[in-house]
């Protein structure tokens, strides 16, 4: 049966009546008559859903789906409302100090308490009766089970190789002659700076074809400064300078100045470039105002310089003279090309079926042209059987949406269709792309906590949460509702298209989903428990209307983040669950967060926040804390009492001596912490060999760095992992370059490991390293190994990232043999003060696309590449060179 939003909610009370049996006494009849009530509800909420899809009663049905959605949001207030005071109250009895008039005191406010909490279950349960009687005089009735065709995310076929990505350049056929046309007005013709602006409506492919001309060779050798800056809407003029600024000076390894007026940045930039070539992209440009400022930055130099915008606008692209390119609808023929690519890409060697062909033909006629949505009603399809039933009914919804007056209009009602297309659990993870800014790109990782806090996946089976994660993240992908970029050795990144970014923003209205803080009109934007805040803070506690908040995000705050801002904000939000202060201006965590008992997920990452208090020992549900890039030097022993902490992200913003993240001081007891699958990154010094065996207890781990090891530590610290049976990632750091790591010893690594990072003298690679048969990125970082390393690194079979830095090898040849490394894709040779000559034999590295050299001074030769196939980047000191 189809799942709703109401699922989890009813989920809640189940959960509750199973494990708060004695504390419920007195109306745990209330609560399975509100579970029973919201059971009957359901069916008649998918019914109301079918009829958005459809475009039945709309306006109806989105009144009648967002009451349900506020009872909803009502219940789950009442339900942690009830459990905030549970674990207050137990606090309150652990602290000690209760005499006999506390007793009677706490008697009374727990009899008060249950009186409330009855008074407004009973309140709900009217609400509720009442909007099912609404309900079902509009017409909704239970849909018969076996009538909707929403698929699961188990039932869905994943692509293990991520290839189903948002439009990529390879798709993107008939893309070459534009390209290179492009490239010709960039680097021919008048020496005087000119605009080149792409125009076309949204979903056209503008910025795919954008980034590709940038990121073009010829390009990127044609000018000295290069800059790729998103404008989307509202702009900040300061912040968009400013970014320029970090793009430009990129190069001149030059430290960014703060607090610089408008003016001083633009003068700032004018100097900068008046002597340099350069080209800037301008990508989805709103404002007509735009290029006539901006171009105030960009001094005309007579060095051949370019501007080139995107934009859907005619007006903003004629705001200033310019080269218009009106980018134009696909063809039939290239667009039927795309289109069978993404429906029939793991079937019918991507063909379309004879009898598929003419529903196909009339379905790729509705997409109007556009790649954005050909790619995502294909990938929608190729997630369906192929049959005639099912793609006849897509292309009946997509003929009900294909009578707006308004183009953009209908473009984002057929984009909805992959939205509504989603199974429940998986339209929460997607409507979560839109507590971020537009084009923000998003750690996986990070979206798998946050989803996890927000109680969105569903254990199965032995998987992890974060596998099932995964497997959500994956299917958004396969569904094109999601672009991901694979990185080996940093985390991989993902977003949303533009367009998808405005589907979002309508559809998580509709289900109040999220609000958003409008600084300009001091109100907030839409409903729900989650909230973004950005900008101007300074009345945004005023306008907060009720306290059902669970989630806050800030982004791009102006000003200072105070104490007494914060305090209040924990005191008026009592019942959080997600609080991420991810790069906000906070120099100060109050005591109050202790405060915080419902808390899941902590971010104070890329803040100033030196010290965390004692009172975070009161966060018994936490499960992942970040407090990366922060000040804090030391964690406070009461860490070891969260035993709910699945992640522990910590590094400081200094570095050390040898030019990495300092770790973080944890304290004996940290071994209690037995269902962390994260922990970086944590010095073993000066804690020594009695800090490293709490290791052994943590055997859930799948994400360890350790630094500041010596050779003691460092045994220890191997000896724990091999009883790691999940470890995927590892970084061991010594505790400084003279520090000797050594290898020798050891045997049986993970089986799993996939992701290496060794810093530190190694001397020799270990003879059981052929064993690391999974491993995919391997980093070596001033491991000054004598013997060639890559003799015994070649065989590895799954190896793809290798990145050599700091005269990791200090000899003076490196040969690379026919038949080695036969996945590798990026190869990375860093400072190798010793090395003279690289040779590459033909039929070596095969699938090598990317080659970096960077300060091998003594290597007066470059090495040949002509055997390099699948070379597309070749960098030495930062210059490309041509294949």
């Amino acid at each position: 049966m189809a799942e709703t939003f109401l699922g989890p909610v009813i989920q809640q009370l189940v959960d509750l009546l199973a494990n708060e049996v004695k504390s419920l006494k007195g109306f745990r009849k209330q609560v399975q008559s509100l579970q029973d009530e919201l059971e009957f509800i359901q069916p008649l909420l998918r019914h109301a859903e079918a009829n958005l899809e459809n475009g039945e009663k709309r306006d109806v049905m989105l009144v009648w789906v967002k009451q349900v959605r506020m009872v909803a949001n009502r219940i789950e207030e009442i339900i942690d409302e009830y459990l905030y005071f549970v674990e207050a109250e137990q606090h309150h009895r652990q602290s000690g100090g209760i005499n006999i008039f506390h007793k009677a005191g706490g008697l009374v406010k727990d009899l008060k308490q249950r009186q409330d909490i009855s008074s407004k279950i009973q309140d709900v349960k009217d609400l509720l009766r009442e909007i099912k009687d609404r309900g079902q005089g509009y017409g909704l009735r239970p849909l018969e089970q076996g009538a909707s065709s929403i698929t699961t995310a188990s039932e869905a076929p994943v692509d293990p190789r991520l290839g189903s990505l948002f439009i990529d350049k390879e798709e993107l056929v008939g893309i070459e002659t534009e390209s290179e046309e492009i490239i010709r007005k960039l680097v021919e013709g008048s020496p005087t700076r000119s605009v080149i602006s792409l125009v076309g409506e949204g979903g056209i492919g503008k910025t795919t074809l954008a980034k590709k001309v940038y990121d073009d060779e010829v390009v990127k050798d044609y000018f000295e400064s290069h800059a790729w800056i998103t404008v989307s809407r509202p702009y900040n003029l300061k912040k968009v300078l400013k970014n320029l600024k970090r793009q430009i000076c990129t190069s001149e390894g030059v430290m960014e100045e703060t607090d610089m007026e408008v003016e001083q940045q633009i003068e700032d930039l004018r100097n900068r470039l008046q002597a340099k070539s350069y080209v800037v992209v301008f990508d989805d440009v709103w404002q007509e105002e735009f290029l006539g400022v901006i171009k105030h930055a960009l001094p005309n130099n007579n060095k051949g310089s370019r501007i080139v915008i995107t934009t859907r606008n005619v007006l903003v692209a004629n705001s200033s003279p310019c080269d218009l390119v009106q980018l134009q609808t696909w063809s039939p023929a290239l667009a039927w090309e795309l289109f069978c690519k993404k429906a029939f890409h793991s079937e019918f060697q991507g063909r379309c079926p004879q009898d598929l062909e003419q529903l196909s033909l009339e379905i790729v006629k509705k997409c109007q042209g556009l790649p954005l949505v050909i790619a995502t009603i294909a990938g929608l399809l190729s997630t369906k059987r192929k049959i005639e039933s099912e793609w006849q009914r897509v292309l009946g919804d997509l003929n009900s949406k294909s009578e707006s007056n308004s183009q953009l209009k209908t473009i984002s009602e057929i984009l909805s269709l992959s939205y509504y297309d989603l199974p429940s659990p998986l339209k929460s993870c997607f409507l979560y792309f839109g507590l971020f800014p537009e084009d923000f790109v998003i750690p996986d990782k990070r979206l798998y906590r946050l989803w996890i806090a927000e109680g969105f996946i569903d254990s199965r089976g032995e998987r992890t949460l974060e596998e099932v994660a995964e497997e959500y993240l994956n299917e958004l992908i396969q569904r094109n509702l999601v672009a991901f970029e694979l990185r080996i050795v940093d985390a991989n990144r993902c977003k949303v298209h533009d367009l998808m970014h405005d589907v979002i923003l309508s559809r998580a209205d509709d289900v109040c989903f999220f609000r958003a803080w409008d600084e300009n009109k001091s109100r907030f934007k839409g409903t729900g428990r989650r909230l973004r805040i950005s900008g101007n803070i300074e009345n945004i506690l005023k306008n907060v209307g009720d306290q059902t908040i669970r989630t806050i995000f800030f982004s791009d705050i102006d000003g200072q983040l105070t104490k007494s801002f914060v305090v209040s904000l924990f005191k008026k939000f009592k019942l959080l669950q997600v609080l991420d202060f991810e790069r906000a201006p906070l120099d100060i965590l109050p005591k109050e967060v202790g405060n915080l008992f419902q808390l899941k997920h902590l971010s104070l990452r890329s803040t100033n926040v030196q010290s965390l208090p004692k009172s975070i020992r009161n966060l018994h549900k936490l499960q992942s804390l970040d407090i990366r890039g922060t000040l804090i030097r030391e964690l406070p022993m009461v860490i070891n009492d969260l035993r709910n902490l699945t992640h522990l992200l910590a590094y400081t913003c200094n570095q050390s001596s040898f030019g990495f993240q300092d770790g973080v001081r944890i304290h004996k007891g940290f071994g209690n912490l037995e269902d962390l699958q994260t922990l970086t990154l944590f010095e073993a010094h000066p804690g020594g060999i009695g800090v490293v065996k709490e290791l052994e207890k943590l055997r859930k781990l799948r994400w360890l760095e350790v630094s500041k090891l010596t050779s003691e530590t460092w045994r220890g610290v191997w000896a724990s992992i091999r009883n790691m049976d999940h470890l995927q990632r590892l970084a061991l750091l010594a505790k400084d370059e003279n520090e000797v790591l050594d290898l020798q010893y050891i045997s049986s690594p993970p089986r799993f490991l996939r992701d290496l990072i060794l810093i530190g003298q190694l001397q020799n690679l270990p003879d059981m390293i052929p064993q690391f048969q999974n491993l995919r990125g391997l980093i070596l970082n001033l491991s000054r190994l004598i013997d060639e390393p890559f003799k015994c690194l070649k065989g590895l079979p799954n190896l793809e990232t290798l990145e050599l830095y700091n005269n990791a090898y200090v000899g003076e040849e490196l040969h690379f043999e026919n038949g080695g490394f036969e996945k590798l894709k990026e190869l990375w040779l860093f400072k190798s003060d010793c090395l003279k000559h690289i040779e590459i034999d033909e039929g070596a590295l095969p699938a090598l696309e990317k080659l970096f050299l960077y300060e091998c001074s003594l290597v007066k030769e470059v090495p040949s590449v002509k055997h390099l196939t699948k070379l597309n980047l070749f960098v030495i000191d930062g210059r490309r060179v041509l294949n």
